[in-house]
């Protein structure tokens, strides 16, 4: 795969993280913020999308990342294995986890003020590979440092460029 065509597809599941975020109900408190996690056969170039998740989706002051994992390790194995049919039959989520990659519009926090699990500790102990973000996370709450903290436990970041604006315009609706 070229690089442009694997920079389009990087971008493509931006765009669907940013189709995540929009769905959030906007707060003055917090971002609005989309994730999708994607796993690919080793050797292929295209990725199927394993869950997506947005911010406050799920009941407890969720983020999107967190939402996006916990609706992961919800799939049974025979969805797990329509959406990895190359995958051996006793393939985890763990597994697939360890193989995927997180599309997220906002650098995973690395500080709740709620006293909840940051999400750059859940992407770590989900051993996600890699983690493509669409924008750093503005110091409006928190001074977030999830980026680093990603890298420090050898997750790979990814920062894509072209969407920086709209994925803060868009973590920022309602204010």
């Amino acid at each position: 795969m070229s690089a442009t065509s694997e920079d389009e597809t990087h971008l493509m599941y931006l765009h669907l993280a940013l189709d995540e975020a929009r769905k959030c109900v906007p707060s003055p408190t917090a971002f609005c913020v989309g994730a999708v996690l994607t796993v690919r056969q080793p050797g292929e170039c295209n990725a199927a999308v394993l869950s997506t998740g947005y911010s406050r989706e799920l009941p407890g002051n969720t983020h999107a990342e967190a939402n996006a994992l916990a609706k992961a390790r919800q799939l049974t194995s025979a969805e797990l294995q329509q959406i990895m049919p190359y995958a051996a039959s006793h393939t985890t989520i763990d597994d697939a986890l360890s193989q995927a990659d997180i599309y997220t519009t906002m650098e995973p926090c690395s500080v709740r003020t709620s006293g909840l699990a940051p999400c750059a500790d859940a992407v770590i102990s989900a051993r996600i590979r890699r983690c493509f973000i669409g924008v750093g996370e503005p110091d409006d709450f928190v001074r977030c440092e999830g980026a680093e903290k990603l890298k420090a436990a050898g997750v790979e970041v990814i920062w894509l460029s072209g969407l920086e604006k709209e994925c803060l315009e868009v973590a920022r609706a309602g204010r």
